[in-house]
């Protein structure tokens, strides 16, 4: 968050004294990516939090929560961004960039990228959506300013006459970031509604049900994803002539062993079922 302050205030002063909108327009994601950074980090906090009376699930919503709101956020940068530039463009105003706009570019591209894979290896080792979002969106930062460093270039280059590829470079980046918060959108929403994880976790927990003695058969097996964890439903069917004991007996053993397998299983609720007689 402190790096992505400083790399934005040096961005738009860079920009204003610059004369480069492209670079102005990426200022403005930095500031984007400081508040998205604190809504991920706050979204973090609430999500480990313990289950309670009134969250009996816990809090783990709070993090696709935050990866749709970050992701909107980015939809409506890339929408102000575009708005901007194209206002800029049509105006008639035209100044040709700074020379020295472009080493801020590429310093500020060296850091976003790194920033971008450090996040997203954290996304990974903890399987959270709001932080895979919150690395996107420094790529996605890393990518405005590349595009800008395409336009201030191609302005450099050209001179009197291309001072607009400025303006066309903050168009594009904004085009690629509204790509990006719409993909990122789509999961977060997707988890919101309860849709089913990967088929390779439902297929593990049943092979993993499966397996256990006593176990028949599994009927069912309906798993959702609340923030970095599942929680699985199952129907498992046993010998319909053993005790409730027995029963209740088998049930723990393939909650145990599920979690085991998988931990990111928070919970597995298991109705037992007899199986069908064989005549």
């Amino acid at each position: 968050m402190v790096l992505n302050t400083l790399l934005a205030a040096g961005k738009l002063f860079a920009g204003i004294i610059g004369h480069s909108h492209a670079l102005i327009a990426d200022a403005i994601e930095s500031l984007a990516d400081v508040f998205s950074s604190i809504v991920v980090w706050r979204a973090m906090v609430v999500a480990e939090e313990p289950a309670d009376e009134d969250h009996p699930y816990g809090h783990g919503k709070a993090e696709p929560i935050a990866s749709a709101i970050v992701s909107t956020m980015l939809l409506l940068a890339a929408a102000g961004i575009a708005f901007n530039s194209a206002h800029e463009f049509f105006s008639g105003e035209r100044h040709t960039p700074k020379a020295f706009t472009l080493a801020v570019l590429i310093f500020v591209i060296i850091i976003k990228e790194a920033l971008y894979r450090f996040v997203s290896k954290e996304a990974k080792s903890v399987d959270s959506s709001a932080v895979r979002t919150d690395a996107w969106h420094h790529r996605s930062d890393a990518i405005t300013s590349l595009c800008a460093a395409i336009g201030i270039t191609i302005s450099l280059i050209g001179g009197k006459g291309y001072e607009t590829a400025d303006d066309i470079a903050a168009i594009v980046a904004a085009g690629i970031i509204a790509w990006n918060g719409w993909h990122l959108l789509r999961p977060a929403l997707s988890e919101l509604m309860d849709r089913s994880p990967g088929q390779d976790v439902i297929d593990k927990i049943r092979r993993t049900a499966a397996d256990v003695p006593g176990v028949q058969c599994i009927e069912k097996c309906m798993v959702r994803k609340v923030g970095h964890r599942y929680y699985a439903d199952m129907h498992v069917q046993v010998d319909p002539l053993m005790t409730v004991q027995r029963g209740h007996a088998i049930a723990h053993d393939v909650k145990d062993q599920i979690r085991a397998a998988i931990p990111a299983v928070r919970d597995v609720l298991i109705h037992i079922e007899p199986s069908p007689q064989k005549r």
